[in-house]
């Protein structure tokens, strides 16, 4: 069985979408496998070759002392400060594929730097062994500034939420904190290095701070938007997205979840609402057949019985209730930031949009009905050229540094990679 699953983990990696990169360098950006045009028979292998993976290490720490243009300063826990040690420390953890059970997945594999530190191929996670996950690995671009963390909101502290992933039977699967501390401990380039960092041991305190002190590393701004509408640089963007964001702003009210400050722009309101997909996903039948590419433009349709006996049965999911086991909670999902949005696909909890335009369309019809939809989810009403206009402006919030991110990212070591 767990070959099966390991099969079909692979097969679905190898038939993934790629996000709408249109305004990142090809060199950096996407799947090292593109699929693009898989479906036709017409299709050509674009692979990229690993040993072009290659990178250079940047300045992390100016990201946090100075955020790039339009975010707000980063928030360092007191307890925490920042130090170029802790980022370097933390940055070598992320990448270690040894910290998973049986050595072969890391925190990079889920949040891939060159798919804007998310995974663009996947509609939902794979761990270890190819067990299935429920959600799409969110983004951690600007994670430090995140009030609510996982899709469902259930943390809120960087330093803290790593065990989740660590000890996560479908992610890394490890079975005790324990076995987490005593793996890193046998590891020979890791001895002494967070007495050297913290002044104490490896513990499951300093094992967190490491791996925040990283991500909070990870601010990415000054985007076409910021450079035109908080750098006043009218020449910056084109006109269709300062239609975009007046529409953003007000027909559309995107706004009132994903929020805009004067001098900043996190584009979150750091809550949970319940736009009726995740209803709509709860209550749909599965049909009986599903379509399978096996092969550039040839497609094999099986029984959704069959496909299911190879891989883990997707649980249902109803978003905060299963955190607060409030009624009213029932698929309410945490509001994600949309800075580098268009590097980011798939969209929702879940990964069931592949496009921009298709989240678009969603919430051009207001959602999903359903008892507890959020009293903010309305029918907008776009025509076509207003919705060319929203994708305009969302495509404007790549932040300027985000290739000298993911420079950094390859250049970082990954642990034994045998």
């Amino acid at each position: 069985m767990k070959n099966s699953r390991l099969f079909l983990s692979l097969l679905i990696v190898s038939l993934g979408c790629i996000a709408d990169s249109k305004n990142a360098s090809p060199s950096l950006h996407g799947a090292g496998d593109d699929k693009t045009g898989y479906d036709t028979k017409s299709y050509t292998t674009n692979s990229k070759a690993l040993t072009t993976r290659v990178g250079k290490e940047a300045d992390l720490i100016a990201f946090i002392k100075q955020p790039p243009l339009g975010l707000p300063p980063t928030p360092v826990p007191s307890n925490n400060p920042i130090t170029v040690e802790k980022i370097a420390l933390g940055r070598k953890l992320f990448f270690d594929r040894r910290l998973s059970l049986n050595g072969t997945f890391s925190c990079a594999m889920c949040h891939v730097p060159e798919q804007g530190f998310s995974h663009n191929e996947l509609a939902t996670a794979v761990g270890i062994e190819g067990r299935s996950g429920r959600r799409n690995s969110p983004t951690i671009f600007n994670v430090a500034y995140a009030k609510t963390l996982f899709h469902d909101g259930r943390d809120d502290n960087l330093e803290e939420q790593i065990w989740g992933p660590l000890l996560a039977h479908n992610e890394m699967g490890n079975p005790s904190v324990a076995n987490v501390l005593r793996k890193i401990r046998s590891l020979s380039d890791y001895h002494g290095l967070f007495e050297s960092t913290f002044n104490k041991p490896l513990s499951m305190e300093t094992l967190g701070m490491a791996f925040a002190s990283y991500q909070r590393s990870l601010n990415s701004a000054n985007s076409p938007f910021d450079q035109w509408h908080f750098g006043h640089n009218d020449t910056a963007v084109n006109a269709s997205v300062k239609r975009g964001f007046q529409l953003f702003k007000g027909k559309a009210n995107c706004i009132a979840c994903h929020n805009v400050s004067k001098n900043s722009a996190l584009f979150t309101d750091h809550k949970l609402h319940n736009t009726g997909h995740g209803y709509q996903i709860s209550m749909h039948q599965r049909p009986k057949k599903q379509k399978i590419l096996i092969a550039p433009g040839q497609y094999i349709e099986i029984d959704s019985d069959l496909f299911g006996s190879v891989s883990e049965k997707k649980p249902n999911d109803v978003g905060l209730y299963e955190i607060t086991e409030d009624p009213k909670d029932r698929w309410k999902y945490k509001t994600p930031t949309l800075r580098n949005v268009a590097l980011t696909a798939p969209y929702m909890h879940d990964g069931a949009f592949k496009t921009l335009e298709e989240v678009i369309s969603f919430y051009n019809q207001g959602g999903v009905q359903n008892i507890d939809l959020d009293h903010l989810m309305k029918p907008l009403g776009l025509n076509s050229s207003e919705k060319t206009d929203l994708l305009a402006f969302l495509n404007s919030l790549t932040g300027s540094n985000v290739d000298e991110l993911i420079s950094d990212a390859f250049a970082a070591p990954v642990g034994d990679t045998q």
